[in-house]
């Protein structure tokens, strides 16, 4: 029973993980069709803030949660302003810029804060879990994940924001015609995509440390996780993110992290596979 409840505890806080790196890519590609090479950096960013934010004496808390998005969302939005808006329907372009993107904000954290890891210790300690124990923090995680998923489900699906924000990316000219703003429209779309990588990065910092180079590995999951959901920025990105972080964990906690990590990407390339249009494009393709 123990195990049971370990195990359980573990793979609901690999999916949470999942479902917190992917959010910000799944609203900006699943809404805009933009891929966002650079997403994985933004998540770095978002580490780095909440790191440096909470190093000059801020709660963590307040660094992750406050900080954090704000200040990725802020880099966002002057990144779509001066870059991105003008290449929108220019998939190849985009693609180009936003790895150069990537590479130019390595570069650049590289030769501000150096090539080493920094990180801050997870609080809420641990909990025991029968003869097994987990970090608290790890179940708080699964919290944040739950309210960022109901945030986005009542914001795209039950605001009038968020439903004019669906209707331009599926009809920009008719919505235009109607007197919708596209531009602003596409520019909160992707502040708030960074925003909420901004956030993932921060609260992902505590158990992974922040170096540099760690964008690649988010890219990697958050890319895997987004494309296997399918066309559905939100239900598809939960249903990709529970199946993939279940076996993920589930091999990490039998075996060892690696094969976790080929179980994962495995998974995701039978998944694709079997549905290649994803979950949402199989299972539910109206629903966000």
């Amino acid at each position: 029973m123990d195990l049971t409840a370990a195990v359980f505890l573990q793979a609901a806080s690999a999916v949470a993980a999942l479902v917190l790196m992917s959010a910000g890519l799944a609203l900006i590609f699943g809404m805009m069709r933009v891929i966002n090479l650079a997403h994985g950096e933004f998540l770095m960013l978002g580490g780095y803030a909440t790191i440096l934010a909470y190093g000059q004496g801020l709660n963590l808390w307040l660094a992750a949660l406050v900080v954090a998005p704000l200040v990725v969302g802020a880099i966002g939005c002057i990144v779509e302003r001066l870059l991105i808006r003008h290449l929108y329907d220019r998939r190849t372009d985009t693609l180009l810029a936003t790895w150069g993107l990537s590479l130019f904000l390595i570069g650049l954290v590289t030769t501000l804060f150096g090539n080493t890891t920094r990180g801050v210790s997870a609080p809420l300690g641990a909990i025991a879990i029968g003869n097994y124990s987990m970090a608290a923090y790890e179940l708080a995680l699964i919290g944040f994940a739950v309210a960022v998923v109901a945030l986005l489900y009542l914001g795209l699906g039950r605001t009038r924001a968020g439903l004019v924000a669906r209707a331009t990316m599926q009809n920009p000219d008719m919505a235009e015609a109607l007197g919708t703003d596209r531009s602003r429209v596409y520019a909160v779309t992707f502040t708030v995509g960074a925003a909420l990588s901004g956030l993932a990065g921060g609260l992902l910092a505590p158990l992974s440390g922040v170096v540099p180079t760690i964008g690649a590995a988010y890219m990697a999951k958050a890319f895997i996780t987004v494309i296997a959901g399918g066309a559905a920025a939100v239900g598809g990105t939960v249903a990709a993110s529970g199946l993939l972080g279940s076996i993920n964990s589930a091999a990490s906690f039998f075996v060892n992290p690696v094969i976790g990590e080929v179980a994962l990407l495995l998974s995701a390339i039978v998944l694709l596979r079997l549905l290649p249009e994803g979950i949402s494009g199989h299972f539910f393709r109206t629903g966000v």
